[in-house]
């Protein structure tokens, strides 16, 4: 007769030791865009040489979504997530952001805020002496990031105050977008965009992944407010144009706006996809064929394939919402191992950056192209340098991991190779495991087999981190979101 107390505390004993400390809380959720066009020509990043952009041929935007869970009138935690139309996030920017925040928002924990580039090729430069920009004429590097410091920062404050109870769902679809872009060779070499019709061709290096995650957001008068998606692909289809483009995710915004309405705030998580693009490998024709009997050119078709997934999964689950859900936050930073430069890396850098200065003093203009490319040398030659004063040298990765009801949410500062953001997913128990590189200033973390291979992407002068770094990054991360689920992963 004394059982059923018995069973009644421990279930309140279960309860209270659920991740974070409590119980699922009342979900708070606000939202805000805004627009970080530059209002003059700018230099564009990218590609390695110097490309001015003097049209606008779409917007760039900041969107935000900002996330409180509370519990009988107390904050329990907060994930401020802003999306940028940018090739990445420079930590110099994040810094700025956050400081403005601060100013603004003093009581707001700023380290529960995280930024994500796009990757689009046809975005302002957001680092000093990348390329030698005029200095009349086209908007400073200095001037570009006060402008969208400014109205970054005034999105946050907006979506922060905009904040009231909510509910949240999450679906899982998929569409091909990208295709891993790393053709490889009968003698064991691989190249980025390498030709596949020729007989040395063996196969592309590695997985595709076709996951299309998303998360849906609704606002205390059930309207559908923010939509969060998350595609294994960085947005460079048109990357070698002179001219501001969002790329891909500028058709995306307006066509689900189209479907779901203006207030829709749309954020584009880009998944791990290092070794993917949307750039087509092979079967060119066929593709070319059928988006012309559509009448869409290659930006409108990949919106197109995204939006289709977008709406399968809306539609599947919809009525499946949540109020009181788990909001979970944790913010830490690794110390990665670096990848080290051998000897004959740091000789091949040397002359790559003396041959780079010598066009460079023979005709000055040569800079708009060789610019870049010494600097990218110059960066191998002081790592080795300063291994041999540090020979375990550490790169410093701020993580973001997010619990969200089922959903886990963990991040990179990388253009981290597909296989990576597999293990993660294959290796949390979450239900669904959203992956966001670009969430910093990002190099390539490329396999062990994409080092076998060689090209741009896997040397050393393109990669800070290498594999070891990589499985760091990887069981540290598995490690904290697997602390955040208390029951054992079912089976797949």
């Amino acid at each position: 007769m004394f059982r059923k107390p018995l069973v009644v505390i421990g279930f309140l004993v279960n309860v209270l030791l659920w991740p974070g400390g409590g119980l699922a809380a009342e979900l708070l959720v606000g939202t805000a865009t805004t627009d970080i066009t530059p209002t003059e020509p700018v230099a564009v990043s990218g590609q390695f040489h110097l490309r001015i952009a003097n049209t606008v041929e779409t917007p760039i935007t900041a969107n935000v979504i900002a996330l409180e869970s509370r519990e009988k009138g107390l904050s329990r935690d907060v994930a401020i997530m802003v999306s940028c139309d940018l090739l990445y996030i420079p930590s110099k920017v994040l810094e700025l952001v956050r400081k403005a925040i601060r100013e603004r928002l003093p009581d707001l924990d700023t380290t529960k805020l995280f930024l994500n580039g796009t990757h689009t090729h046809t975005a302002p430069v957001l680092l000093l002496d990348k390329y030698p920009i005029p200095k009349e004429g086209v908007i400073q590097v200095e001037q570009y990031r006060s402008l969208l410091t400014q109205r970054v920062a005034d999105a946050i404050v907006q979506a922060w105050n905009r904040r009231s109870a909510g509910s949240v769902t999450w679906g899982l679809s998929h569409a091909v977008v990208a295709y891993n872009r790393r053709a490889v060779y009968a003698d064991g070499s691989a190249r980025m965009y390498g030709r596949t019709d020729i007989a040395e061709f063996r196969n592309l290096e590695g997985y595709e992944d076709h996951d299309v995650n998303t998360l849906f957001f609704w606002n205390d008068s059930s309207e559908l407010v923010g939509v969060i998606v998350n595609v294994s692909c960085p947005a460079q289809e048109v990357e070698s144009r002179s001219a501001v483009n969002a790329d891909f995710w500028h058709p995306v915004r307006e066509a689900l706006r189209v479907r779901f309405g203006e207030q829709l705030c749309i954020l584009g998580w880009t998944g791990a996809s290092g070794d993917q693009s949307p750039h087509l490998m092979y079967r060119k024709a066929a593709d070319e064929r059928m988006r012309k009997l559509r009448g869409v050119d290659r930006l409108e078709e990949i919106a197109r394939r995204i939006v289709r997934a977008v709406d399968d999964a809306y539609e599947t689950v919809k009525n499946d919402r949540h109020a009181d859900v788990t909001l979970i936050h944790k913010v830490e930073t690794l110390r990665l191992p670096m990848r080290l430069v051998t000897e004959a890396e740091h000789n091949e850098a040397k002359k790559a950056v003396k041959r780079a200065a010598d066009q460079i003093e023979q005709n000055p203009k040569a800079a708009v192209r060789e610019h870049r490319r010494m600097k990218w040398y110059e960066t191998t030659v002081k790592r080795f340098e300063r291994q041999k004063t540090d020979p375990k040298p550490t790169y410093e990765m701020e993580l973001h991991v997010v619990r969200i009801g089922d959903v886990a949410i963990c991040t990179n500062s990388f253009e981290l190779f597909t296989d990576y953001g597999i293990r993660l997913k294959a290796r949390s128990k979450a239900d669904q495991t959203f992956v966001v590189q670009l969430v910093g200033p990002g190099t390539y973390l490329p396999t062990e087999k994409a080092i076998r291979g060689g090209h741009y992407s896997a040397v050393v002068h393109s990669s800070l981190v290498g594999p070891e770094g990589g499985n760091v990054l990887v069981d540290r991360t598995v490690d904290i979101i697997n602390s955040l689920w208390t029951e054992s992963k079912r089976a797949p």
